[in-house]
């Protein structure tokens, strides 16, 4: 593994400091990932290090794209600058307000939609839980609570 280090693990940084457009933090994050594939292998490589390379930078670009997939995913996390402040008046107000909109919305949905959206956020079940207590595959939770919001997100974004 030393032989693999010293011999790949300079050209591979670079490598995946491209894939992952100049940024050190990723692309040394890559190569971690890069070379625990290799560890994790290492039983079944050559044991000539320098016919290792064309597999080694397979690897890399894979574990390149496997990340970039997963970014892509994830929603986009925000920055709270104060994460400290009680909220005011008028917040709680907008609160209270959408609560009334939105119970006003749910009984226009239909009973499958609302259903999920009682289980998941006023009972607050998890998939599972609400899953079982409906007594339909997880999957189907989470397809009806994408639809669910989307209907829901019509009749709110209609009624003003």
């Amino acid at each position: 593994m030393q032989a693999i280090w010293h011999a790949y693990a300079d050209p591979l940084l670079r490598f995946l400091q491209r894939l992952s457009q100049g940024r050190q933090h990723l692309a040394e994050d890559l190569l971690q990932e890069t070379l625990m594939r290799a560890w994790r292998h290492i039983d079944n490589l050559p044991d000539d290090v320098e016919s290792l390379g064309p597999w080694l930078y397979t690897v890399a670009r894979r574990v390149a794209i496997d990340a970039a997939r997963a970014r892509q995913v994830r929603p986009t996390e925000i920055a709270f600058s104060d994460t400290g402040r009680e909220p005011v008046a008028a917040d709680m107000f907008d609160s209270v307000v959408a609560a009334q909109v939105i119970r006003g919305a749910l009984p226009r949905l239909n009973p499958e939609h609302r259903m999920v959206l009682v289980e998941l956020y006023l009972r607050q079940h998890s998939t599972r839980e609400a899953a079982l207590r409906l007594g339909i595959p997880e999957g189907t939770v989470k397809s009806r609570v994408y639809y669910a919001l989307r209907a829901l997100s019509a009749i709110v974004g209609a009624a003003e």
